[in-house]
């Protein structure tokens, strides 16, 4: 008997299933990825997918951390 047991190919993935995308930059707080590349995610190459992901911790650095929620938006107005 072999342990040949078919297994699917997962994409790689930065998702944390914190899904909260920033106003301002478009980027998910959860993953730091734009809009444009969670969508068009799945059809990306492993070469595209990769470049993207080493790309991702020096986006963390340009999101600000929102304070204060519904309340500070509206004083900001």
């Amino acid at each position: 008997m072999t342990d040949d047991v078919w297994k699917r190919n997962e994409i790689a993935s930065p998702c944390i299933k914190i899904c909260v995308v920033h106003p301002e930059a478009r980027i998910c707080t959860g993953c730091y990825r734009s809009i444009d590349e969670i969508g068009g995610w799945s059809g990306m190459t492993d070469a595209e997918r990769a470049q993207i992901m080493d790309e991702l911790p020096t986006r963390k650095s340009s999101l600000t951390k929102r304070r204060g929620g519904r309340r500070a938006r509206l004083n900001k107005a």
